[in-house]
């Protein structure tokens, strides 16, 4: 164990990009599966696509409590197709509309593939401490968490479409801290997300270990995180 970690008492995980992706940003994990596809448009064109998905999902409940990983990964491709033939940037024909599905079955290998060492490491960071997951999601979070065998280890879930508190606000990690009846001090946030997840934790008072991998550009100083790791696998030296 990290001295630094010596006074923690509980671990808040975050899911997308962390758990699911080892630090991979989902753009870049969605974009690699485009091209194995074959889709025939540039990466600035499916940057908008990506971008507009993501608005549309925010703004619009198409995703159900009932629907697991697979069925938002459809849903999310289905959109960012549809709007890439929408602008001309791609046919309309049955070739094109095939690639949400290719592309969703890719992604989702690609994460059952993650998640079998994401479940073990947070297996066992629940075995010393009391553990919960603070993320960004539509409200299904649990249904996926049960799907894939990672529902249990968690003393809490706290989900931005349930608790109407969305990152970065540093609040949805507070309500994380307060939902393991503990302190900001003796919580430490584990998240890829720079600006979702290290800056807003820190100012909510928690320790912070930043999943640095493969992600869309943004300002970033490695000097705010208490610790840095390019692995999920890499935690449990840590902790």
């Amino acid at each position: 164990m990290n001295p630094l970690f010596s006074d923690i008492k509980g671990v808040l995980f975050d899911y997308g990009g962390t758990l699911d992706t080892n630090g991979k940003h989902w753009a870049e994990v969605l974009w690699r599966y485009y091209q194995q596809a074959g889709v025939p448009v540039d990466k600035e064109s499916f940057k908008s696509a990506y971008i507009h998905g993501e608005r549309t999902l925010a703004k619009e409940r198409l995703i159900m409590p009932h629907h697991l990983f697979y069925d938002v990964l459809l849903i999310k491709t289905g959109i960012q197709i549809n709007y890439l033939i929408e602008k001309g940037l791609l046919t309309d024909c049955l070739e094109s509309r095939n690639y949400a599905t290719v592309i969703a079955e890719g992604c989702h290998t690609f994460t059952l593939s993650v998640i079998e060492t994401s479940r073990v490491v947070v297996h066992k960071v629940a075995e010393k401490y009391k553990t919960a997951l603070v993320s960004n999601f539509y409200g299904n979070i649990q249904t996926i968490l049960k799907d894939f065998d990672l529902f249990c280890p968690f003393d809490a879930v706290v989900e931005s479409a349930v608790v109407g508190i969305r990152k970065p606000d540093p609040e949805i990690f507070l309500y994380g801290v307060r939902s393991l009846h503990l302190l900001p001090h003796e919580v430490v946030v584990v998240g890829d997300s720079f600006s979702k997840d290290i800056v807003p934790a820190k100012a909510a008072g928690c320790k912070t270990i930043w999943l640095k991998g493969e992600g869309w550009k943004e300002e970033t100083d490695d000097s705010l995180p208490d610790a840095i790791i390019t692995d999920i696998g890499q935690l449990t030296e840590l902790l």
